[in-house]
């Protein structure tokens, strides 16, 4: 899952830094998104696998700071790009034509009040049903499965989500895997 979300992440930043025609506030979002979710990803599991592979779950004080610290930066990016964005496509859809001067405090306050609830549910009640349970008698294997879930499955599942099942993004993957040939034809410009 670790390695999926890391490709499939590297894929999308690949595909807008290449292609001109991707230069555009939304996949400037997105590409955005996949790099920050790399990093969440890359605070956590890396310590996971190698306790995982070694049967040695310690870690240091110093260490677990960190890892917290930077979890939780990476999620808060996470959660403010994920709301930056409902508020991108609400005003380029809602009102295109003053897409470039609307930015109403009020609507903003709504948008991050829309997308916490909405866009990061899945996260949030999986984290809370971690860090909730110890008080309930619970299997160590229950938390593990809503652990991974908020840990690497969001993040995983984002590229595929947003992206790789959009039509601009094969297209310029195609583009620069030289997947994709340009037939001239008497119906294509150029």
């Amino acid at each position: 899952m670790y390695l999926i979300t890391v490709f499939g992440n590297l894929l999308i930043i690949l595909a807008v830094s290449s292609d001109s025609h991707l230069h555009t506030p939304m996949y400037f979002f997105l590409s955005n998104l996949s790099f920050v979710d790399i990093c969440l990803t890359s605070t956590t599991i890396p310590k996971m696998l190698q306790s995982t592979q070694t049967q040695r779950k310690v870690i240091t004080y110093e260490g677990c700071i960190v890892q917290v610290y930077f979890y939780l930066l990476f999620a808060g990016l996470d959660d403010l790009l994920l709301t930056v964005m409902a508020y991108d496509r609400y005003v380029a859809i809602c009102h295109p034509l003053h897409y470039t001067v609307i930015m109403s405090p009020w609507l903003c306050g709504l948008l991050v009040l829309l997308s916490w609830v909405s866009v990061v549910s899945l996260f949030y009640c999986s984290a809370l049903g971690v860090y909730l349970s110890f008080t309930a008698p619970h299997s160590s294997h229950t938390s593990a499965i809503a652990s991974v879930m908020y840990t690497v499955a969001t993040p995983m599942l984002n590229p595929f989500i947003y992206s790789l099942r959009n039509k601009d993004i094969k297209r310029a993957l195609k583009r620069f895997f030289g997947m994709e040939t340009f037939r001239k034809g008497p119906f294509t410009s150029g």
